[in-house]
């Protein structure tokens, strides 16, 4: 059975083996994104605290991470060469996206994407924002099979690729 589930406190070994697997992931793949401290256990345990913290569980494991935050993401109020759809500062943000080693493959981006998209559209939400690092092909392709547009850049521990969604 998979589902996507709020994280706990009790969960937090789990997810820093997630993110360990996934640094090591986007480094052997070339990029520098999340090569350094970020994100770092504070930035998950502040994610439970604030109530954005979600994992993905298969069958009893923990698969998957993403913190899903609402509302202005200072980081992307400048946007260069683009722009968003729209002057919102209410919108969803899907920020630190990570999979397990044992379950990367399986196509669960699908999974979490329908699930936010489905769980933040019953809350009102029509605007989803992501980003991701110039050389995690991966991701942007993520992003654009599940219907985000390539808007512009947006600066995050430099540059980052911004894309949006609205349904």
């Amino acid at each position: 059975m998979t589902y996507l589930r709020k994280a706990e406190i009790k969960d937090l070994p789990e997810i820093m083996t997630l993110i360990s697997e996934a640094k090591r992931f986007l480094g052997k793949s070339g990029s520098d994104q999340w090569q350094g401290a970020y994100p770092a256990k504070e930035n998950i345990e502040e994610d439970i605290t604030n109530q954005v913290a979600y994992i993905l569980e298969v069958d009893g494991k923990v698969a998957g991470y993403s913190a899903v935050i609402t509302g202005e993401e200072p980081n992307y109020t400048k946007i260069t060469d683009g722009s968003w759809t729209n002057d919102s500062l209410d919108y969803v943000t899907v920020h630190r996206i990570a999979l397990s080693d044992e379950f990367r493959g399986h196509s669960l981006t699908k999974f979490l994407f329908s699930n936010i998209f489905s769980m933040m559209y019953e809350k009102g939400y029509r605007d989803f924002r992501v980003d991701t690092h110039e050389m995690n092909q991966i991701m942007q392709h993520v992003f654009e099979r599940e219907g985000f547009e390539y808007r512009g850049q947006v600066i995050i521990d430099g540059e980052r690729r911004a894309y949006q969604k609205e349904l």
